[in-house]
């Protein structure tokens, strides 16, 4: 396990996308070190399960905070909901990702998207870091994804929005060291997480393996005991952007996310043509 101060990162940490992956793993080695965790992310259920699981194996306090992060007054509710609290991390991990052809995507969703992948970053950073100025210690982890150092095809609007995170994360870091606060971008690589999931890539698409959240997390926390600027998470995925060229990295990135869409495409007609044969066998039934 990973060792954090509790004096400079704690009593409270705030933790947003937590309900599940890499968010979840964050509050979990926060408690181990026996800080207290704010869970903040949209299922409310999850967050409270988590928190009393926490609570039981850790013996720390937790306070889950049920927020959609792409809402516009998202952030005067999560004040009002920790005013009372010395916030000494701030792990801004909340994401989301739309795949799919840019052209194809709804303009709304792009949106709300943006909202949650920037804006949210921006107000939190904002707003918590004025507070830990004042204290003149504390730090915050801002994640970003190994998808932002580069375009990535089918996931385009996500790895502009990640590669925002960097390069906002890159600046603060200068300015924030001058306040006695630590400042790191975590850039994770392909990790086991729903969102992974979700884009239909399995192991054998990937030139490495995938990365659990556990290993994603300690080395993230590494990093900010270090005070690191960046951290992509994951020795081979390190190497390999340090091996190809940017100017090539996007197709070869592309074709990884079309590989698993190809995938999602090919499992949801499978879907389509059982739901037909079945329909097909019952109306023969009833003839």
């Amino acid at each position: 396990m990973v060792h954090i101060d509790k004096n400079k990162f704690g009593p409270w940490a705030i933790v947003t996308g937590a309900s599940s992956g890499i968010g979840e793993e964050f509050a979990r080695q926060l408690a181990a070190n026996g800080i207290h965790v704010v869970l903040v992310a949209r299922r409310l259920s999850l967050l409270e399960a988590l928190g009393r699981q926490l609570e039981q194996e850790f013996h720390i306090q937790y306070r889950a905070v049920a927020l959609d992060l792409s809402d516009e007054d998202y952030i005067e509710k999560l004040e009002e909901a920790t005013r009372n609290l010395d916030i000494g991390l701030l792990v801004s991990n909340a994401g989301s990702t739309i795949y799919g052809d840019f052209l194809t995507v709804d303009r709304i969703s792009l949106y709300q998207s943006l909202r949650l992948n920037v804006t949210a970053h921006l107000s939190l950073i904002h707003h918590y870091g004025q507070a830990l100025a004042k204290r003149g210690r504390g730090g915050v982890i801002l994640v970003s994804s190994a998808a932002g150092l580069q375009g990535t095809p089918h996931m385009a609007d996500y790895a502009a929005s990640k590669a925002y995170v960097l390069s906002l994360g890159e600046a603060l870091h200068i300015e924030f060291q001058k306040l006695g606060l630590n400042m790191t971008v975590l850039l994770p690589g392909p990790t086991d997480t729903p969102m992974f999931a979700n884009s239909g890539t399995e192991a054998h698409d990937m030139p490495m393996k995938v990365m659990s959240p556990q290993q994603c997390v300690a080395e993230g926390l590494t990093a900010l005991n270090a005070n690191q600027v960046t951290h992509i998470s994951g020795t081979m995925i390190r190497f390999i952007m340090a091996l190809i060229p940017r100017s090539i990295r996007p197709k070869m990135m592309g074709d990884m996310v079309a590989k698993g869409l190809a995938r999602i495409d090919a499992q949801k007609d499978a879907e389509i043509r059982s739901v037909g044969l079945i329909r097909g066998k019952a109306n023969e039934t009833h003839r």
